[in-house]
């Protein structure tokens, strides 16, 4: 598998993989927006030239705020998602980030396993962030300084 940085080529995939994992996708416009974001930090995972999954952060001031990770249904439980959140953890500890934090649907009960694992902490709730189907966020946040950020690597 090979990781890097999100190409304009890529983007149409991208936009494909979107739909296939949230009700509400991201548009190619809007991806392809983020490739000129220098606040942006975009990865896609290929594997034999197909796209495997993706992840985006925004980086604000010290913050980072992860937006999405998405993983072709063919490619999950492979580390995918753990070899793209490394690699913004790995952006955000090279910017200098005091944090990196990202919300997750409160049903998405592997997902939150997936990033209890990787040293996320839950520390709020979004009420009714969600739609189709409207549910709560679960927000958590991974402090980037100490035994979290080691723990996470």
């Amino acid at each position: 598998m090979e990781i890097a940085r999100m190409e304009a080529g890529q983007v149409p995939a991208v936009a494909a993989l979107e739909r296939q994992c949230f009700s509400e996708p991201w548009s190619e416009r809007t991806l392809a927006q983020e490739l000129e974001n220098p606040r942006a930090a975009f990865w896609a995972a290929s594997e034999g030239g197909r796209l495997a999954g993706y992840a985006g952060m925004h980086r604000v001031l010290d913050e980072g705020y992860i937006a999405n990770v998405a993983v072709d249904a063919a490619f999950r439980r492979q580390g995918v998602a753990t070899a793209l959140l490394r690699t913004l953890l790995e952006d955000a500890q090279i910017h200098g980030l005091s944090f990196v934090t990202l919300e997750v649907r409160e049903g998405n009960l592997a997902a939150i396993s997936f990033y209890r694992k990787l040293g996320f902490q839950e520390v709020g709730r979004r009420k009714g962030f969600y739609t189709a189907p409207q549910e709560d966020a679960v927000l958590m946040t991974l402090f980037l300084s100490g035994n979290s950020a080691d723990s996470a690597r």
